[in-house]
């Protein structure tokens, strides 16, 4: 029997309800542009923090458990100027002028990553920072209280980029070459230990091949002026003249590195045209030998840069990409057309590299320096950057032979000679190349053929023995040591890994996945964090607690210096560097093994100052302030 509907007497309560979980669950929550994932970010949850990789030139931040970095950018601005240097000044008002500028502009670096990077309230994120093993600790001590003091994060944790990256490659063990812009660093890891009485470095980096690659350009590159209006318009050759220096300034010069120069082979795999003009003397200078160009050069005539219009078929109108390539190379011209008295320097190393080198010249507008620009040019400037010199200047960083400036390769050599024997194989076949400046085309290929060319048997020597009475002296081998772990010489991100000679280097040769070498310790700082792993974490709790100004303020108070006295006194507080705080993780703090050799402390005033000098008897030695 069917029942018939009723009309409802009165209105219905209408009451309103929230979906039901499976409902939740089963819509799609992306959070992150680079991965699929049901975390929240930025402004839904704090879970997630705040990871920055701060280089000296180059700053990398973003959250943890994502991909890549969110942002990439210059820490010096747009002028692509360095925060910081190798050198620190000794006076203690020049260092502390320093100081305070340091300050500003790494606050106001900070200040950009939470507000308008990450958009996210800098007092509820934890912050990781990725840490170079010889960030200096006065940068250091400056990173943290400007986070603490101003803009009041609830922890900060360091991190060192070796082990970071080594990280993101799924690895604990190797031995990472960290080739950043002030220097680079090779450090042996082991079971996620860093060994740092193992590490090595060399000033052979970015910042030497922006220097070089200046060099270069002054010496033998051209500056083509715009155009003038009118009918009476001269030809490209009588406007070729040298590149002023005003002209290539950082951020030139870093636009030439990053898209026109890459890494050649070898010298002496390419000398194939040895017979014609003869080898390769071995006491020949080095490329290190013209980085002190001429200072004051006039512009050159038409008949000395004439050979600037010799292109067959190259407009002197730009095209419509940026870069015109020029289809024949520039050659150095005719003897009489080259500048008397270096013939026998810089043209030799000039002729050297351009019989070697197969690249084409490239054309770069750029906008002409003030000195030149008036209301009768039209346009940019060009600068004809010729081939050898895009293939050749990366040759800087593979020359050795300095014992303070040793080369890449011996670098990684001198760093497997530190570690125990019973590592070295297992170190050599897991070597990690990261950093900004092994970005270069075909970098991490010939660092792997000057690894090998190093390690190499010597050749027999020239030298003549004169006494027949007694035998030769052996000849020095500094890495005959190292010569039975060639097989296992392996690159773990090598893009083309030879053809391997052992089990372990066909294991683990080009096996590392596919990050970018640049952004390799900033992906492992993004996965500690999302493990919660990482490093050492500093409370704000703990920083307010060990602030040296607090102790200082009872014994102030009870002290009441004469009236004569407390001008000298308040003279010698401005001057006066912020104390340093031990709270922060330093592997230099760490207690010594038994039998180490122990450390002098010498205490001296300088204007008003304490300088504190450590003094080890082994090869470290720091200095404080």
């Amino acid at each position: 029997m069917s029942t018939v509907p009723q009309t409802p007497r009165t209105k219905t309560a209408f009451n309103p309800s929230t979906p039901t979980t499976s409902r939740i669950t089963s819509s799609h929550v992306q959070s992150s542009p680079h991965y699929t994932t049901t975390r929240r970010h930025s402004l839904y949850g704090v879970e997630d923090r705040i990871i920055i990789d701060p280089g000296s030139l180059i700053w990398k931040v973003g959250f943890s458990g994502e991909g890549r970095p969110r942002e990439v950018f210059y820490a010096g601005g747009k002028s692509a100027r360095a925060l910081w240097g190798l050198k620190r000044a000794t006076d203690a008002a020049e260092r502390l002028e320093e100081d305070k500028l340091l300050d500003i502009r790494l606050e106001q670096s900070l200040r950009a990553v939470f507000h308008d990077s990450l958009l996210t309230d800098p007092k509820a994120r934890k912050v990781i920072i990725i840490e170079n093993p010889l960030l200096p600790l006065h940068i250091k001590e400056a990173l943290a209280r400007i986070l603490f003091e101003n803009l009041q994060v609830p922890s900060v944790s360091f991190a060192s980029s070796h082990l970071l990256s080594l990280l993101a490659v799924g690895r604990i063990t190797g031995l990472v070459l960290d080739c950043g812009n002030l220097e680079s660093v090779a450090l042996p890891i082991f079971a996620a230990r860093p060994l740092f009485s193992q590490l090595r470095s060399t000033p052979l980096a970015g910042q030497r091949f922006l220097s070089h690659l200046r060099s270069l350009l002054l010496l033998f590159g051209t500056y083509v002026a715009p155009t003038s209006p009118g009918i009476a318009n001269l030809p490209q050759a009588s406007r070729s003249m040298r590149v002023p220096q005003e002209i290539l300034t950082n951020e030139v010069l870093e636009e030439i590195k990053t898209r026109c120069c890459f890494v050649g082979e070898s010298l002496a795999l390419t000398d194939s045209d040895a017979g014609d003009n003869g080898p390769i003397p071995d006491d020949s200078f080095t490329s290190s030998d013209i980085d002190m160009p001429p200072t004051s050069d006039p512009p050159q005539s038409e008949s000395e840069f004439s050979f600037a219009g010799r292109e067959s078929g190259v407009s002197s109108q730009h095209d419509s990409s940026e870069y015109s390539v020029i289809s024949t190379p520039r050659m150095g011209g005719r003897p009489q057309d080259r500048p008397p008295g270096n013939e026998n320097r810089l043209q030799i190393l000039a002729d050297m590299y351009m019989r070697h080198s197969t690249a084409t010249d490239l054309r770069l507008p750029v906008e002409p320096p003030a000195s030149m620009a008036n209301s009768s040019t039209l346009g940019y400037g060009t600068i004809i950057i010729p081939g050898w010199i895009r293939e050749r200047t990366a040759e800087v960083l593979f020359e050795g032979g300095d014992v303070d400036e040793g080369s890449l390769a011996e670098t990684i050599l001198d760093a497997l000679l530190k570690v125990p024997v019973d590592l070295r194989k297992t170190l050599a076949s897991s070597i990690l190349i990261v950093g900004g400046t092994s970005m270069l085309p075909g970098f991490i290929l010939r660092l792997h053929v000057e690894l090998l060319r190093a390690i190499s048997p010597l050749p027999p020597s020239s030298r003549q023995h004169t006494r027949s009475d007694k035998p030769p002296p052996p000849q020095y081998d500094r890495y005959a040591t190292l010569r039975p772990l060639i097989p296992y010489l392996t690159i773990v991100n090598n893009p083309s890994p030879p053809a391997p000679l052992s089990d372990r280097a066909k294991n683990n040769g080009g096996k590392a996945p596919a990050f970018s070498p640049a952004t390799m310790a900033w992906v492992g700082g993004s996965l500690a964090g999302a493990l919660k792993t990482g490093g050492t974490e500093v409370s704000r709790e703990k920083w307010d607690e060990a602030d040296p100004d607090m102790e200082n303020t009872d014994e102030s108070m009870s002290e009441t210096p004469a009236r004569g006295n407390r001008q000298v006194q308040q003279q010698s507080r401005a001057i006066q560097t912020p104390p340093m705080r031990n709270v922060l993780p330093d592997w230099t703090r760490l207690p010594l093994p038994v039998g180490a050799p122990s450390v002098a402390i010498n205490s001296t005033s300088v204007g008003g100052s304490s300088q504190t000098t450590v003094v080890s008897p082994t090869s470290q030695t720091r200095v404080g302030a």
